[in-house]
């Protein structure tokens, strides 16, 4: 079996799994259960259904994506993205249609593992995943508004974001006050343990004093709406199944698929970029499918890997999968000992979290860079958030995909001079790469763009840390997106860690415009005009490292 397709549990297990890494990943997964407890019940309310679907997903889906996915550090788990989705499916097709789209949806994402489709998925322009994001991000706040405000509607809200804001704005008058003050005070705990204590628990501490608070209040609680939690998880079963019901849930599975994929595969992106290690794409796919199908039929909502609670679980010390693993089952220790205490959670208080996790969401600094580094970025930005907001999700990924792949042609077209046939590869060539075994010199020749983008950075990741000084030529390159940018910022990061100082040489002045606007500027990194100016400079590093401190 190739290295691609086998899980990184496994690798973990021929390195030699010690006692002290199990402590570090028991650690790290009892921190990420405590911030997914709240989460997963918040997102699967949200979602149309009761919070134990969140759960089982976080603790049945979870496991599997830690078990036989590609990353060592992921975490899966129900996901905001996933909210407008699976609440429109419920709509339509009920439960049954729901977990029936589920596990086709990871029969899916098997199937593009075992069909090495993971790269390519990666080939999303970076623009289109920063507009979904946001888009999503601003649909998920709009969902919370009624239960922020405890609105007293007739009638069941509307889907679609304007009709629903249109429809909300009739019933502000009817706004419980009880209800608002609980949302409040939910999101100013979060923020405040975030600012003045950020290694504590802020979404469980919130819920928890809001739960308090609510025992005198007149508001919604998870007992009122839903009669509470189940001591445990229910027995695996198939949804009801005909070849009709499964053709009127191909959308939404193909959907859940697309969205799982790319979400999984952004955070196995965002771990590695924390940690200095490579995910399995495929395999990553491969668990995730596997993850979906074992949710579904314990009853769970759609599982993916998820940016939040995978940094958090990186940041307290994991190693391994094991985390992963470890966090599923404090899960479910959790619900089996506190399940009759879930009832007293009030439902603002769960909006209130879902309102700060889709601020968080938004990717403000990454949409000012877009908007100040690219006209054409910009667009492909503001079209995709615009079309995820006012249309559907998987016409703002098509769309912006589209207008990625215009605007890269016309590029394209403005370069062909320079570069009639662009190499998207990295190669050793330098004269001070034969003379100075401390320095690795690397050139990039062709158009550096979001389809060269995965290849590059993959290159550069193994020899960012391989010496002390890192020379990359730049003097081909007639053209680098954000993407690409982005991708030097993450190998720029590795560097860092490793105590590698990154000359990067030959860049013309427009490419290193965009390069600072994306952080990549002096002293994390040293400009130099050609290799023979970068030698001199390395020279010069090497000299003052060498004088006695004065």
């Amino acid at each position: 079996m190739p290295a691609s397709l086998i899980p990184k549990t496994v690798s973990v297990l021929r390195e030699g799994y010690s006692v002290d890494r199990l402590r570090s990943d028991a650690i790290s997964g009892l921190t990420v259960a405590i911030v997914a407890l709240p989460l997963s019940m918040a997102i699967a309310i949200a979602s149309g259904v009761s919070p134990d679907r969140g759960l089982y997903a976080a603790i049945i889906g979870g496991f599997f994506v830690s078990l036989l996915g590609g990353s060592r550090h992921q975490i899966g788990g129900p996901a905001g993205a996933f909210i407008v989705l699976v609440a429109a499916s419920v709509e339509r097709h009920g439960i049954d249609g729901l977990l029936l789209a589920v596990m086709v949806s990871g029969l899916i994402m098997i199937a593009a593992g075992y069909l090495r489709l993971g790269a390519y998925i990666r080939f999303i322009p970076y623009p289109v995943t920063v507009g979904f994001t946001a888009g999503i991000a601003l649909i998920i706040f709009a969902s919370q508004l009624s239960a922020i405000f405890g609105l007293d509607l007739p009638d069941k809200e509307p889907g679609p974001f304007a009709e629903k804001v249109a429809y909300l704005s009739h019933y502000v008058g009817t706004t419980n006050l009880a209800a608002l003050g609980i949302a409040a005070l939910t999101i100013a705990i979060i923020i405040a343990v975030k600012r003045f204590r950020p290694g504590w628990p802020g979404m469980l501490i919130a819920v928890a004093v809001a739960s308090l608070v609510a025992l005198a209040l007149p508001v919604e609680t998870i007992g009122s709406q839903f009669g509470g939690l189940p001591r445990g998880l229910q027995t695996p079963a198939m949804p009801a199944f005909s070849l009709q019901k499964l053709v009127e849930v191909l959308p939404d599975a193909f959907a859940f698929a697309l969205l799982g994929s790319i979400e999984s595969l952004l955070s196995a992106v965002v771990a590695d970029g924390m940690t200095g290690r490579r995910h399995r794409s495929n395999m990553e796919l491969i668990g995730q499918g596997v993850a979906n199908i074992a949710s579904g039929l314990f009853g769970g909502i759609c599982v993916t890997g998820t940016i939040a609670r995978t940094a958090t679980n990186v940041r307290a010390g994991a190693t391994s999968p094991f985390s992963g693993m470890l966090h599923a089952a404090f899960l479910l220790l959790f619900m089996i000992v506190a399940a009759p205490l879930a009832r007293y959670i009030p439902i603002p208080a769960l909006a209130g979290v879902l309102a700060v996790v889709a601020w968080s969401m938004v990717e403000k600094a990454a949409i000012r860079t877009l908007i100040g580094t690219s006209r054409g970025d910009a667009v492909i930005l503001i079209v995709t958030f615009l079309l995820v907001v006012f249309r559907d999700l998987t016409e703002g990924i098509v769309a912006g995909f589209a207008l990625g792949a215009v605007l890269f042609i016309d590029r394209m077209g403005r370069n062909v001079a320079v570069s009639p046939y662009a190499d998207y590869h990295a190669q050793p060539e330098s004269p001070i790469a034969n003379t100075d075994p401390d320095t690795v010199v690397y050139r990039i020749s062709g158009a550096f763009f979001f389809g060269a983008a995965a290849a590059v950075g993959s290159v550069l990741d193994r020899i960012a840390s391989t010496a002390r000084y890192f020379v990359l030529d730049l003097s081909e390159v007639p053209y680098l997106d954000s993407s690409a940018a982005n991708v030097l910022e993450s190998t720029l990061r590795k560097a860092e860690n490793g105590n590698v100082r990154v000359v990067l040489s030959g860049s013309s002045e427009e490419i290193r415009a965009i390069l600072k606007t994306h952080g990549i500027s002096e002293p994390r990194v040293i400009y130099a005009r050609d290799l023979d100016d970068a030698a001199l400079r390395i020279e010069a590093l090497k000299t003052e490292s060498r004088s006695p401190a004065r």
